[in-house]
């Protein structure tokens, strides 16, 4: 996104609260849901720090059909999705 688009304009005011490794919340608004390769990715920007940028989790499921936001640790998949987004940037 451009610089002056920062920071950018949530999607609908959704707010999604995530759990840190020494289990603190922390609030997210999501921005938008972006399909990359036949897989749903979530752009969240933190409200307390939007400073920090843009976290970019993949929207999968559970054993029971939920929805849940799982980080990317897989550095091809990591490195597919960032091109891909920088790609989107660019033609916005």
């Amino acid at each position: 996104m451009a610089a002056e688009e920062w920071p950018p304009e949530p999607m609908d005011e959704e707010i999604i609260t995530l759990l840190d490794e020494q289990g603190e919340e922390h609030d997210f608004t999501l921005l938008e849901i972006v399909e990359i390769d036949d897989r749903p990715y979530a752009l969240l920007l933190a409200i307390d720090a939007p400073e920090e940028g843009v976290i970019v989790l993949r929207l999968d499921k559970d054993s029971n059909g939920a929805d849940v936001l799982v980080a990317i640790e897989d550095d091809e998949e990591f490195e597919r999705v960032r091109e891909a987004l920088e790609s989107l940037d660019q033609e916005d």
